[in-house]
Parts: structure tokens; C-alpha cells; sequence
């Protein structure tokens, strides 16, 4: 099976641990730079992806403030910031076929007509899940990540096309 990176000619890349920060952390401008300094730190960083939920605030509007403090503290190493429209498990609704009969979501569920709309897409992810199933964002959230479609996720859903084309960037910056 052809990975996308490898569908585009790339065949590895490697990517550090992630460092997660709470997200009231990402929206100031000293939690940004401290998050990307900790980046740098890594052996090798070669690019820095910030990724938060954008929960009821605009990505358009936020995403470029945090981007320029980020790229201030990155300053010759290629940052991009990406703000999932509202939550990330909006991307797992829009995507929701490559899910199904795993983890509890049923075999039967269907992706959200606007993934991106609704406020509360836990919940909405939990309304596709067998009864008395329940999500449980710090183990399903990577289970659910590993699983779902990517060109599901790309075509229904805005925010989740802007990582993709980010972290294309990102890989092109650094010569792939």
C-alpha cells in the first residue's frame, strides 16, 4: 500500500513527539513563543506545525496573529499554525466512514453534512457511537487520528485542508 507522502514522491519524514500545550497557552503570545522554542529544541527540527481547536473563535482572524508570533520566535525555520474549525473531532464527523466498527463508532454512522458547524463535535462523535460507547479524547483521539481517511477528511473539511496544504508546505521547505 502506497502511503500519500509516497504518492507525491516522498518517502519518509520523520516527525518529533509532539508537545502538547493547553490551548488557552496557544492564544497568547508567550505561550506561542515558548511552544516554538521547545520545537526548536528538538534533534534535527527542521519545521514547526502549531495545531489547536479553534472552538468560537475565527480561524481566519486568529490564525494570522498566532502565525506571526510563532514565525517571529521560528525567525529562518519554516512554522505554520493550522486552527481546526472549531474541534478537532470535527475532522474525525467528516471523515466518520473510516471509523466505523472500530472503537465503538457504529457500523452504520454517518458523516455530519457540515463537520465544521457544529459547536460540540465530541458529542456529535458520541451521538455515531454504539450505546453506551463513549469518546474518550486522550486515548481515541490518537486511535481515531491513525485510522481515519485523509481524503475523506480533505474533502469535507475546510480547516483540515488547511493542515494538509501546511504540512505540504512545510515538507517542501525542507527540500522533499
Amino acid at each position: 500500500m502506497v502511503s500519500p507522502l509516497q504518492a507525491v514522491g516522498i518517502q519518509a519524514v520523520d516527525i518529533a513527539r509532539p508537545i502538547r500545550q493547553p490551548r488557552h497557552r496557544l492564544v497568547q503570545e508567550d505561550g506561542v513563543s515558548q511552544a516554538v522554542r521547545l520545537a526548536l529544541l528538538q534533534p534535527d527540527c527542521g519545521a514547526v506545525l502549531i495545531l489547536f481547536d479553534g472552538d468560537d473563535d475565527c480561524p481566519a482572524d486568529l490564525g494570522p496573529t498566532v502565525q506571526a508570533w510563532a514565525a517571529a520566535v521560528a525567525a529562518d525555520t519554516p512554522c505554520r499554525v493550522v486552527l481546526a474549525h472549531r474541534e478537532y473531532e470535527a475532522w474525525f464527523l467528516a471523515a466518520i466512514e473510516s471509523l466505523r466498527g472500530r472503537r465503538g463508532v457504529r457500523n452504520d454512522a454517518e458523516p455530519h453534512p457540515d463537520p465544521e458547524r457544529p459547536r460540540g463535535a465530541k458529542e456529535q462523535l458520541e451521538a455515531r457511537m454504539q450505546p453506551g460507547a463513549s469518546y474518550l479524547e486522550t486515548t481515541d483521539q490518537p486511535a481515531f487520528s491513525a485510522l481515519l481517511s485523509l481524503p475523506d477528511a480533505y474533502r469535507r473539511s475546510r480547516s483540515f485542508r488547511k493542515l494538509a496544504d501546511s504540512f505540504a508546505n512545510l515538507v517542501r521547505a525542507n527540500g522533499a
